[in-house]
Formats: structure tokens, sequence, C-alpha cells
């Protein structure tokens, strides 16, 4: 018989189809002699039923008359072998996703037969036969539709009691293999987009109701998996942020799947879907960690915490999710202590509690200016008199007590928490402001309705003849709402109570205060020294949203924080027209002014939530490749201080109601003396080149070793032509007198030149890079690569002929380091001139102030 089954035939036949059929209806028991033929009967039966879909449609008709359906259970029935087991789901696989035939479709979903291979007990202990399970199962979901989804399920009274495909399949809805977990999703949103109400009843009834609550626990685990990530690479030294990125991935794939299921519109599942992620995430897990508190030195909690809210608002689009959120921001930390304690084991409080203060401690003093850090607050009860006292949400000891709002907490750090937490808070503050699912209210409330919104609201409020709105449209004080809180919030607020949680508005709470407050912390943020200027930029974008073109919303003492922050931080970038970089000052603050001008007039903001995550191991292997004393060093200093200089002075503009410039304020160059040496050496304009021709007029004779051993005899020159400087060490040339080839050029900024203290006649120079390697990424790798690519400067050792030829090399390079550092301060002398510069925007923005001189004034 075996060897029958292989004699030549015409492959694709009816006859071979009939001939497989007969055959495996002869076999009685599949075992180890046997299986191979019955693997290959099955594999090409259903190549045939495709061929014959496609081409013939007897195949499919031979296929119902014998009901081949029956006979593959009866193999799977007297099968010992795994294989065959697999075979078979992958010939039905096959068969069911290739067939084009909705009359074959219905055949095949018809029979009995299909749900007897569906509940077959499987051995799933293979990790494959389970593989190939749920990709039968899928292949069957794909072909479902409101006439092919009744076919599966069993009624009884209009109501459906079975549905054997959905039920097994959720069995491995939460398997520890990922592409099954994928595959099952990808089954469950199949059935749900068919929209049977039938089912829809089923699939929400107890117990498959329960899944969607299984599904928000199997998420919250992953968040506190995630946390676990983030707080070992943060203790480890090795950067690991893979792995942290992989859990990051899961996170943000398991919450769009949410939103798919919400978006299918199966009724009470998105209540079900929005209570569940209240009760046993958000309440008990995420908004109690929202403290800056010295709990074991770890801060990662809050962090993580601040992340997930961020990709909750942004993917699970639901207004009363959303909504709800934001009223808990009106309460206080204590409110959520108890959910805390009640709804978390060992694991879960630790995600709740890890927050570091490390550097909240005295963060205070990390000002650009000296300031007084109770006269924020100050300021706006002298602006309001209607502003409530924080009498039990003062700060101790660095740190929000448990009886301030979240929402305060949350400004609080801001004002006073570390990189990441500043950027955490960020990043709430800007996903609030771009859900659409807020009520516009609530984002009042919160203090962070963008002030265009505001005053839209208040025109079309005065245009529909609404008293409040024509008063507040067109007062000096321009209160959102008269008598408080919006009733938005208030019914929300209500709406806690539910879970357990006690809510209250402080009396005289207005959303002018609140507003006020944001704009406090944000200001706070921009005297702040000891965070990067990323982030402050991240400021500057969530400032620019709430204040497009205003002054008025800035009382006097922002205006005098914001200005004296200015000063201080112009006064250490003149210091650098005499650093180490003073030759890249220029190009770095004209490539920064444009970079930042497009940060904080984006749409959006630049990055996305999980860089919070990921902040700390960047920034730690960084530092960590990179000695303090190096140029680089100095280098990443003065590109921190250039941009946090570009957001203080383009703040300064806006702020005063100008438009920002596309270029910055720079002088033009100066034209350069016939009489420099530059000039005098014939130098090109572009600068020296290796090979190139020059004059030797003025330059020194020395010597030098490159190699041990190895002493040559070069012309020393140094020179400056503009902002630009060098140090050249020139061959000459024996057949042209006075004319030497330059052999090597390095930068004349930062070369720190100073005579040996026991050799009188050695020159010592310090050569550090010729660019700052984080502006040319290609050549120098990213900052991951640095740890491998140590930065080191050069040392050059050059000895004269006697002390008066060194004297004189020191003072010619003094000299040509002073013209340089003149020509950079004359060119920033017009931009940092605060009055000057801010004044010069005022052409650029006249023929604008024209336009709107008729339009309704700014609000405040």
């Amino acid at each position: 018989m075996w060897f029958s089954f292989w004699r030549s035939r015409d492959r694709f036949s009816l006859e071979e189809l009939r001939y497989l059929t007969d055959q495996l209806l002869k076999i009685q028991i599949v075992n180890e002699v046997n299986k191979d033929f019955v693997v290959e009967a099955l594999r090409s039966i259903s190549e045939l039923i495709t061929y014959g879909d496609q081409h013939d449609a007897s195949f499919f008709e031979f296929f119902m008359e014998k009901q081949i359906m029956a006979e593959f259970v009866r193999i799977l029935t007297i099968s010992r072998t795994a294989s065959v087991s697999l075979q078979l789901l992958q010939t039905m696989s096959i068969i069911i996703q290739n067939l084009k035939s909705e009359h074959a479709i219905y055949y095949l979903f018809s029979t009995e037969h299909m749900n007897k291979l569906i509940t077959y007990a499987f051995d799933f202990r293979s990790d494959e036969l389970l593989s190939y399970y749920i990709s039968f199962l899928r292949a069957i979901s794909g072909k479902l539709n409101k006439n092919t989804i009744s076919l599966l399920v069993k009624t009884q009274k209009d109501k459906v009691v079975s549905f054997p495909m959905y039920v097994e399949a959720i069995r491995f809805a939460f398997h520890e293999e990922t592409m099954i977990r994928t595959a099952v999703r990808a089954l469950t949103l199949n059935v749900y987009h068919v929209g049977d109400d039938y089912v829809n009843r089923f699939i929400t009834s107890p117990p498959h109701g329960e899944y969607f609550s299984n599904l928000v626990n199997f998420f919250r685990k992953q968040c506190i998996k995630l946390n676990e990530l983030v707080f070992e690479t943060v203790r480890s030294t090795e950067l690991s942020t893979s792995t942290i990125l992989a859990a990051v991935d899961e996170i943000e794939d398991n919450l769009y799947y949410i939103s798919d299921v919400i978006s299918a519109g199966i009724p009470d599942v998105g209540m079900l879907i929005t209570d569940n992620i209240l009760r046993h995430l958000i309440f008990p897990l995420l908004l109690p960690s929202l403290r800056i508190e010295a709990v074991n030195g770890i801060h990662i909690g809050a962090v993580t915490s601040l992340y997930l809210l961020c990709c909750i608002l942004r993917i699970v689009k639901i207004k009363d999710l959303a909504n709800t959120i934001s009223a808990a921001f009106f309460c206080p930390l204590d409110a959520f202590s108890r959910h805390c304690e009640d709804g978390l084991n060992g694991t879960m409080a630790q995600l709740c509690c890890e927050n570091n203060s490390s550097n909240s401690s005295g963060s205070d003093s990390n000002v650009r200016q000296p300031l007084d850090a109770e006269s924020l607050r100050k300021e706006v009860s002298d602006s309001s008199a209607s502003k409530p006292e924080l009498e039990d949400g003062t700060v101790k000891n660095g740190c929000p007590g448990s009886h301030l709002e979240l929402r305060e907490a949350l400004l609080s750090h801001i004002t006073i928490g570390d990189d990441v937490q500043v950027l955490g808070a960020l990043s709430v503050l800007a996903t609030l402001l771009q859900t659409k699912e807020l009520d516009e209210s609530m984002l009042d409330a919160i203090g962070i309705l963008p002030q265009r919104k505001q005053h839209k609201k208040l025109l079309l409020e005065a245009l529909v003849g609404e008293d409040s709105g024509e008063e507040q449209l067109f007062s000096s004080e321009n209160t959102t709402v008269k008598g408080g809180i919006h009733i938005e919030l208030d019914g929300y607020l209500q709406k806690l109570k539910d879970y357990g949680i006690s809510s209250f508005l402080k009396v005289g709470a207005s959303p002018r205060i609140h507003r006020f407050e944001v704009l406090d912390a944000l200001v706070s943020l921009f005297c702040r020294s000891n965070i990067s200027a990323e982030i402050l930029w991240d400021g500057g974008w969530l400032l620019r949203q709430l204040l497009p073109y205003s002054e008025a919303e800035f009382n006097s003492h922002h205006l005098k924080l914001l200005k004296d922050s200015y000063k201080y931080c112009a006064s250490e970038l003149l210091k650098e027209a005499r650093g180490i970089w003073s030759d890249f000052l220029i190009i770095l603050l004209s490539d920064e002014w444009k970079k930042c001008k497009r940060v904080i007039e984006a749409p959006s903001p630049r990055k996305e939530p999980k860089c919070m995550l990921l902040h700390h191991a960047k920034a730690s292997v960084v530092d960590d490749a990179v000695p303090p004393e190096s140029s680089f060093a100095a280098g990443q200093r003065m590109s921190e201080l250039v941009k946090v200089f570009v957001l203080l002075h383009q703040l300064q503009s806006f702020s005063h109601g100008k438009a920002l410039s596309e270029q910055p304020g720079i002088g033009p160059p100066s034209e350069i003396p016939e009489c420099s040496r530059a000039k005098v050496a014939e130098l090109d304009a572009s600068g020296p080149k290796p090979g190139a021709e020059m004059r030797l007029d003025g330059s020194v004779p020395c010597r030098i070793a490159f190699e041990r051993g190895k002493e040559r005899h070069f012309y020393f020159l140094g020179t400056s032509m503009g902002t630009f400087g060098w140090i050249i060490l020139a061959e000459e040339v024996p057949s042209k007198p006075n004319y030497g080839i330059i052999r090597v050029a390095a930068p004349l900024a930062g070369s720190n030149p100073r005579i040996d203290e026991k050799h009188s006649r050695w020159l010592h120079l310090r050569i550090r890079p010729s660019t700052l390697p984080f502006l040319d990424p290609a050549k120098h790798g990213t900052p991951s690569k640095l740890k491998t690519k140590p930065f080191v400067d050069g040392r050059w050792i050059l000895a004269f002929q006697d002390e008066d030829s060194c004297k004189s090399a020191l003072s010619m390079v003094l000299e040509e380091i002073n013209l340089q550092s003149k020509e950079v301060e004359r060119r920033l002398k017009p931009l940092v001139d605060l009055e000057r510069a801010v004044d010069s925007s005022d052409a650029s923005v006249c023929s604008s102030k024209t336009l709107t001189s008729n339009a309704t004034p700014n609000l405040l």
C-alpha cells in the first residue's frame, strides 16, 4: 500500500484527492509505522483543497461528499503521535485561510466537526503544538462576520450559551509566550469587531466577562515588572536599556490592545475596563507614588508612575477615565493611602513608595541667581486675595506633605525634583494638555488651559449673551469661572466617592489661582541650575502653549525672576568667550537657537514619555566616560549653558509679546586687519591647511618630538582670524626663503600656554580636538559609545633656542587668544544686551500688531 502512494499521478487532480481519502479511510490506528504517510496525506489534502477552491469546484464538492472533516476528527482520535496533531492543525489553518468561497466557509463552520477540533484535548505541554492550535483558532477568527459567527455558537432561546473558539482562546490570553498572546488578542478583536449583539452579551456575561478584569490585572503586573527593571538599571553600572525598552513596548502594546477593545463598541466593556484601571491600578498604585520622599535612596517608583499615567492618557482614549484621573489631582495624597495599603502586596508597595530626594534636599539653593523661594507664592497671593493658604500642604524637609493635593505634589516635582522627576511632571502636564478626551473645563481647573482656548471660550460666551463671559472677556482680571471651580469638575469629584476617595476643594480655589501656581512652578524651573537644558526646553514648550504671545499673565515677580536668570546666564556666557571652546561659541549659539525655536513652537512635545525612564542610565554612561577636567567636559558645560541662555532669551522675547527671530541677534564679523599675523602669513581665509604654503614672518623656530627619539625642527606661529585661531607648526622650504609648508595646525582656544617651571626654554600647550565631538556624531559616535572612546586632550612641549624666544612665543599666543576672545565678545554683545535684544524684534512683529490692533485684548 505504501509503495502505491508514491506512484506517479497527476498531483493536482481529483483522482489524487480520492486516492488520499481512500487511504486514510483504511487506517485504523496511527502509530510510528504509518505516521509519515498520514502527515504527508494531510499536507497534500490541504494543497488540493486550496487548489480546487481557485480552479475546480468539484474538489470541495468531493470534500463535502466524503465528509473529510469527519475523517480528520477520526484520524485525530486514533493518533498516538504529536506530529499528526501538528499537521492536522496546520492543514486546517491552511484550508481556512486560503478558501475564498463563502459556500465553502459556511460548510466548514456549520459542521459539528469544527467545534470538535476546537475542543479536542490536545497535549499543550508541547509549545509547538500550542502555537499551531492558536494559529488554527486565529485562522477561524479571520473568516468571522455576522453570518459565519452564528455557525460557531450554540444558542438557547435567543441566547448564546456556548462559543468554544472564544472560550478556548482566552484560556491562553496571558501565556508567557508573546507570540501566543498576540495571536489571541488578534482573535478576540476579530470577534469583537463582528458586532453581534448576542455574542457580545455572551462575552460580557459571567464568567467570560472576567477576561477584561484579568486583562487589567495582567497589565498591572507588567507595570510592577517595569518598575523593577528601571530600578535595577539605575542601580547597575552597566547600560542595560534594552530590557526596559522591551518592557515599555509590552506596556504600550497592552494599552493599544485595550484601546482597540474599547473602540469595538461592546456595551459596558469600556465602563468595565475604566473601572478596573481606576480601582486596581490608578488609585492604589500610581497616584500614591506622586510624591518626593526619601525612602532607601530610590526615586524610580514615582517616575515610573508618571510614565504610566502619560501612556494611559495618551493611548486609552476614554473620556470618563481621562476626566476622573484629572479630578483625582485635586485630592490630597493621604486620600489614596488606604487604597495603597489595601490594594498592594509587598512588591506593589515598593512601586508606590520608591522615591528619592537626593537632589531635592537643598535644591532650592541650586538656582541661577539667589532667590527667595517663598516670594513666588507671595506674589500670587498679592495678585488674588482669594488664594488659600497651604495649611496642611506645607513642604516639610523639602518634601510635600501628605495633605498636599496631587496637583500641587506634581508641581513640586517641577520646583524641587531632579531631572527625571521634572521631565516626568512636565510630560504629565503636556499629556493632559493634549488629551482630546479631557474637558476644557478640566484643563482650566488644573490651570493649563491654553490662552487661545480661554479666549475662544469667553468670546463664544460673550457672543451668545452670557453676562459672565462678556464680563470676563473685557475684564482686567479675567477669572475664567465666576465664583470658583467648574461644575464638571465637581461632578467627577463626586464620582471619586464611589471609589472610597474623599475629595474636597480648598476654600477660594479657582482656575486663576491654579494657573498662577503652574506659572510659578515653570518660572521657578527656569531659575534652577541643577536641571539639564534639554528638560528646560520641554518646560519652555509647555509655557509657550499656555502663553503664546503675552506679557499680561506674567506678574512683575515672574518677569524679574526671568530677567535675573537671564542676566546671570548672559554673564556666564560672556565668560565662555575666553574659554576653551570660544571659537565654537557663535556657531553653537546659532545652531541651538534654531533648535530651541523649533522645540518650543512645535505643536507637540518632541520627546516620548519613555525618555524619562532611560534618562538616568544614559546620563550615567556619559558622565562616567568623560573626565571632568578634559576639554570635552568643558564643551559639554558650554553646550548646556548655551542651550539655557537661548531658552531664557527666547522666553524674554515672547514674555514681552515679541515674535521669535529666525536667527540670534549676533553682531557681524569684523574685517581682518592687513597687519594681523594671519594676513602677514598669507593664510587662506578658511584657515591653515596641512600641506599649504605660508610666510614665516613673525614665526619662532622650535623643536618638538612627536615620537620618542625623533626630534623635528619647525617654525611656530600663533594666529587668529575673527573668532577662530590656530597654533601652526611649519617646515621651512629650502628653495623658497621665508616660506614654509604647514605640517600641523591645532586650535588656539583652550591651548593654555605656560612655560615649564624647570626649563625656561620649554613651552607647554594643551591640544584639544578641532571640533566638539557631540556636534559631529558620525565621526565620534553616539553617547552610548563614549565609554569605549575616552576623550583625552593632547599635549605639546616645544623647545626654543633660548629663553627670550620662548617668552616671545608665549606672548604671541596670549596676544592672539586675547584678540580672538575680544572678537567673540564683540559679536555677542548685541545678543546679551537684554533691552536691545528684545527691542530688536519690534520690527518683525510690527505688522502683526497692526493687524491685531482691533482684535479682542489678551486675557488677564
